[in-house]
């Protein structure tokens, strides 16, 4: 099994961390910082709380004037590069939103990023002032370093994983449109990617304006063509009307069509038919195209999970997403297990697995899911 992430912070990286402060400034006590760092419950903390503990730590060892700490990790930053050294940018999260460091702050999260990255302490300067910061993140957008314009984007996402949310931006998006449009043809395939994250998380709350974004940059730009599909997957999933027509996927027949309808024939067996906890299961699945022109397709398959309290709830897995050849047929298996995850606990009861294809319902069969079988 692979060792958690807080791992990183193990002896030997703190061991040569507490080297190179020393070498940076003489006074630096390696021994009270070994001691700060691990009192307490250090064994026990996850890996944000470890990057504070040693954040914390370092506000007791290093200068106390904030200006001269500063001068401190600025002697020794480009040798402290990837994820570990997010204490960096964190250090400046706790003892740099005083009104009166804002200007230092600010400076050394835009160099401490080309690093590591300030995209989880950007944002509590935002909630502080989100006005300063949408117009800083602007200023952001036009830098020559890739890591300084993907904070632009990255720091402002409203839903980004593992950071404090922003909840005045997912009322209102719009202040971040003005960056991501400075960014959507961007050179750098690491910012594009923040860009349509972006997108993606603003499409959770406000489908309509992403739709009117991609609908106004598709075409123009294939980088921001890129960017608008992985931008829009959320709502591809969704089978938002206007974007499944905008990526081409083929329409269902209307009802005054129905004698002619997109799938010939589809149909999804479950084997076998009743599973215990922690088992797996064989989807065998089929999806015949209708005849004549050619069509893209974006086939799944949904299993609507039974809940704690008995109610289900339905998410889908895709299976293809390509264009078929008129009268063409799909058809592989699938296994899908059930096993316990973190982002997803099993129930005992019957469970209804469906096929999909451009965001319809084509053919179902049943599943049975019992307790785990007992050791």
């Amino acid at each position: 099994m692979a060792e958690p992430l807080k791992a990183m912070y193990d002896g030997l990286f703190l061991e040569k961390f507490a080297g190179l402060l020393k070498s940076a400034w003489s006074p630096f006590d390696a021994v009270l910082f070994a001691e700060r760092v691990r009192d307490g419950d250090w064994e026990q903390l996850e890996l944000k709380a470890r990057t504070r503990k040693i954040t914390e730590a370092l506000g007791a060892t290093l200068p106390q004037a904030y200006d001269e700490a500063l001068a401190v990790l600025y002697q020794i930053d480009e040798k402290c590069t990837g994820l570990p050294f997010i204490i960096f940018p964190d250090f400046v999260e706790v003892f740099g939103l005083e009104p009166q460091n804002w200007e230092l702050s600010l400076d050394a999260l835009e160099r401490f990023t080309k690093y590591s990255t300030s995209e989880f302490a950007i944002r509590a300067f935002i909630l502080a002032d989100p006005e300063r910061m949408a117009k800083q993140m602007l200023v952001w957008a036009d830098h020559p370093n890739e890591h300084v314009r993907r904070l632009a984007s990255e720091g402002i996402r409203p839903r980004l994983p593992w950071a404090q949310a922003l909840p005045l931006f997912k009322r209102d998006p719009s202040p971040i449109v003005p960056i991501l449009e400075k960014l959507k043809c961007d050179d750098s395939l690491y910012v594009r990617k923040s860009v349509a994250n972006n997108l993606n998380d603003i499409a959770k709350d406000h489908p309509e304006l992403v739709i009117s974004l991609a609908q106004a940059w598709i075409g123009n730009d294939a980088k921001t063509d890129w960017i608008i599909r992985h931008g829009c997957r959320t709502l591809i999933k969704q089978s938002s009307p206007q974007i499944m027509e905008l990526f081409g996927y083929a329409k269902h027949a209307s009802a005054e069509e129905e004698e002619h309808p997109l799938v010939a024939f589809a149909a999804i067996e479950v084997d076998p038919e009743t599973v215990a906890i922690g088992g797996e299961v064989s989807l065998r699945y089929r999806v015949q195209l209708r005849e004549g022109e050619p069509a893209k397709l974006r086939i799944e398959y949904g299993i609507a999970f039974v809940k704690s309290g008995g109610k289900t709830s339905l998410k889908r897995f895709l299976l293809s997403d390509r264009e078929y050849a008129g009268g063409a047929s799909a058809s592989s298996v699938r296994t899908h297990r059930f096993a316990d995850l973190t982002t997803r606990k099993h129930y005992s009861g019957l469970h209804l697995v469906t096929l999909w294809v451009n965001g319809r319902e084509v053919a179902s069969a049943e599943l049975l899911v019992t307790e785990a079988e007992s050791t």
